[in-house]
């Protein structure tokens, strides 16, 4: 059975409560930082709360799922793809999502600019990294991240928002804070480099947000702590 309202709403509370409590320690300014719900696996409901709750989006992982989803849905709110995206998805992925995070090679942002193209739409994406350099999680390597946004700065169709990353499953909380920390020195380095403002860095889950708002995290991807275990 799926969790009551009221349940969800005392776990967003007590989620930007962190979110504060990691900014105020970082001295940043908690209006800087956006918790995205992940809805995967949780029925159209979960979306329902985040709208009643006033949250602008959700984030989900596979694209049908997605688009099921979404039809049960009215109301104004974005849908984020956070999951792995193959390019014969692309163009399901850019009529259904408002932003895909999950964009890592020249291959889909071709795909991705043609299809945002054919229904005259501008996409946002971000550009997922490795940053952690872990063989299990998908995203560019960092040493093509500069030739990645460049040729994904030159798509017509396409916006580049800023950068995602996942950080390796570690028990050691540093495996996380380099992973944060490297993220954003490539979005240093890539926005000296290439003039892009580069303005989102979404990083940082339920066990690591804190450390992911230290380093600079603008939006933080959160679904077991809000939603419980996956069904």
């Amino acid at each position: 059975m799926f969790i009551e309202y009221d349940l969800f709403r005392e776990r967003v509370d007590a989620l930007l409560y962190r979110i504060a409590g990691a900014c105020r320690t970082a001295g940043r300014d908690p209006a800087e930082v956006t918790l995205l719900p992940v809805t995967k696996t949780h029925p159209a409901a979960a979306a329902e709360y985040a709208i009643r709750y006033g949250l602008a989006a959700v984030g989900e992982n596979r694209v049908q799922e997605a688009v099921e989803k979404r039809a049960l849905v009215p109301g104004a709110l974005r849908w984020e793809l956070i999951g792995h995206l193959q390019s014969n998805k692309a163009k399901l992925a850019v009529v259904h999502f408002d932003r895909i995070q999950s964009v890592d090679s020249e291959k889909l942002l071709t795909a991705l600019d043609r299809a945002a193209g054919e229904l005259g739409k501008k996409m946002p994406v971000l550009l997922q990294i490795n940053a952690g350099n872990d063989p299990a999680k998908f995203g560019a390597e960092p040493a093509i991240a500069p030739r990645l946004l460049e040729f994904a700065l030159a798509r017509p169709h396409l916006q580049v928002d800023g950068l995602m990353t996942i950080a390796p499953l570690s028990p050691d909380p540093a495996v996380a804070q380099r992973t944060f920390a490297s993220l954003r020195a490539i979005r240093e380095g890539l926005t000296a480099r290439l003039g892009a403002p580069l303005r989102v860095l979404s990083m940082g889950m339920t066990g690591d947000l804190e450390t992911a708002v230290t380093e600079g995290s603008t939006l933080v991807r959160v679904g077991t702590a809000l939603y419980g275990p996956r069904e």
